[in-house]
């Protein structure tokens, strides 16, 4: 197979499009795919490991977030790229500017696509001050989509809100970790020195963006109250964004590293006792199945990796959307219990070495051929019509 993965962002970028982008055309790689990328132009402009062809595109930043970028090219322009790599199959990984230009240059090609949805921009309207473009932005998220063959989303719970929203063909894909990369194996007693904390006192620690969209307010009081039961207690934030300054001010006492490299979060995570994550944005949420690898005790919504990986009470704490003063009082309880953290982040490491990648790439895989397979096999005045 031949497959076509167009993304606006892609590795060394830190996220977790790009992440899981990067570890499937990785394990693809094993299945003799071929795989061709087109992005927007990376700062420095080397061509992304373990690809045949590829096509980088102008630009720009998302005004206010500089770190969030989009790219822009021409219908015909990704036309010509096709009629010269001619893929089997398009992945398109985001729905920006970019995904709508080979949305339209693909149907007028006839070749078939598969959409992920790794981003809930509904979502974002109302975290950045825009709620009334939420409707607007369902409804174009359902056009994007049902112009696809198929759509696939990494919950199951996301996969009967998108039905439930119009959107045909959802298939359930979820997301895999790397147990060796992400292990307690990597615990840095020195580290956790640096943390001021020695080996009986907890580290709580937060990985992500820091940016309006991951609820900052709600970590930034669940740490102040944990701090208040257990005086003694670290509070670590991995990762950059808009929001860090505000968040140094507010928590002056914890430690902000920003972003870090591959191999010193692996020890950051497998450093801390537990993870505190209050995001409700995510589509699935890496940095959780990476915490629970890491023998972390997570407590978080029940949304996304949180309620497909989390048994509550079992191997983590989840709580309700939408219910603060109830995830507020999960972390101050957890933190004053060793014990149940410490059974919590032996479970969590069993659930999530169930996720493994070469598993999702091939369940990948079978959908992509899937989709191809349809494709081919409807009569040609009803397939997809160019827009």
């Amino acid at each position: 197979m031949r497959l076509c993965i167009v993304s606006e962002t892609w590795a060394p970028e830190i996220n977790g499009v790009a992440h899981t982008l990067s570890r499937l055309s990785r394990e693809l790689a094993h299945h003799q795919v071929d795989i061709d990328v087109i992005r927007p132009k990376p700062a420095c402009a080397a061509k992304a490991p373990l690809v045949r062809a590829e096509l980088q595109v102008p630009r720009c930043s998302i005004p206010g977030y500089r770190e969030v970028q989009v790219g822009f090219c021409r219908p015909a322009t990704l036309r010509k790229f096709w009629k010269a790599n001619r893929p089997d199959v398009i992945y398109l990984a985001t729905q920006g500017p970019l995904g709508w230009s080979a949305r339209q240059a693909a149907r007028r090609l006839g070749i078939p696509l598969v959409a992920g949805w790794h981003t809930n921009f509904d979502h974002y309207c109302g975290d950045y001050g825009v709620p009334w473009l939420a409707s607007a932005t369902r409804r174009y998220l359902r056009y994007f989509h049902n112009g696809c063959g198929l759509t696939l989303v990494p919950t199951h719970l996301q996969a009967r809100q998108l039905r439930q929203q119009g959107i045909n063909d959802v298939k359930v894909m979820s997301r895999g970790i790397d147990g060796e990369r992400f292990s307690p194996t990597h615990r840095d007693p020195e580290l956790r020195r640096s943390w001021g904390v020695n080996d009986h006192q907890p580290v709580a620690l937060y990985v992500g963006r820091l940016a309006a969209e991951k609820n900052l307010a709600l970590l930034q009081e669940t740490y102040h109250a944990m701090r208040n039961v257990r005086p003694d207690m670290a509070h670590v934030i991995v990762g950059d964004g808009p929001a860090r300054a505000q968040l140094e001010h507010a928590l002056p006492d914890a430690h902000f590293t920003g972003f870090i490299d591959p191999d010193a979060l692996a020890q950051h995570y497998a450093s801390a006792d537990l993870f505190i994550f209050p995001s409700l944005s995510e589509t699935w949420g890496n940095v959780v199945s990476e915490a629970m690898a890491s023998g972390l005790a997570v407590v978080a919504y029940r949304h996304a990796a949180s309620a497909e990986l989390i048994q509550n009470g079992y191997n983590g704490i989840t709580v309700p959307i939408d219910d603060p003063a109830a995830f507020c009082q999960a972390a101050v309880s957890l933190c004053q219990h060793p014990a149940d953290y410490a059974k919590y982040s032996r479970l969590a490491r069993l659930r999530a070495l169930e996720q493994n990648w070469s598993g999702i790439a091939q369940q990948f895989l079978h959908y992509l051929l899937k989709a191809q397979e349809a494709y081919h096999a409807t009569p040609s005045p009803r397939r997809i019509r160019p827009s």
